[in-house]
């Protein structure tokens, strides 16, 4: 059975409860067939000392986008999700609005996948390109 995007939506957000997301603001707030969006508010809860977007906080809305994206994408009642590595290349500061998560597979095999995640800001200005990796593993019964 296929969640409807509202309901996959809601998950997201639901499990994101007293977790690093809740912390940051993170909200998931679109999905498709093929992709998972995330955004984040930044303020100075996520500023670096000079007043700009820190890039932990860009690495961490990156790996909360894709790890959830690697989440909805996968079998998650025999399997779980680990993000094993995230590179992230800041481009752009950032001192207000919005930061826009886009996470798309690359590969999406069995066993290990490979995203690409555009971080923009409110103008659609390209601020980080992030590739995560993940694995998905059995649960143990």
């Amino acid at each position: 059975m296929q969640l409807s995007k509202e309901a996959v939506l809601a998950h997201a957000n639901s499990v994101s409860k007293n977790t690093l997301m809740e912390t940051l603001n993170i909200e998931m707030i679109d999905y498709g067939e093929d992709f998972l969006v995330a955004r984040m508010p930044v303020n100075s809860r996520v500023y670096q000392p000079d007043g700009v977007l820190h890039g932990g906080a860009t690495a961490a809305l990156a790996e909360s986008v894709g790890s959830f994206a690697s989440h909805i994408f996968m079998d998650i009642e025999n399997m779980f999700v680990r993000g094993l590595e995230i590179t992230v290349n800041h481009l752009k500061s950032v001192s207000e609005g919005y930061v826009y998560a886009k996470a798309t597979f690359l590969h999406k095999g069995r066993t290990t996948q490979i995203l690409d995640i555009r971080i923009t800001d409110d103008h659609d200005n390209l601020v980080s390109i992030c590739r995560l990796s993940t694995i998905s593993l059995p649960k143990k019964k």
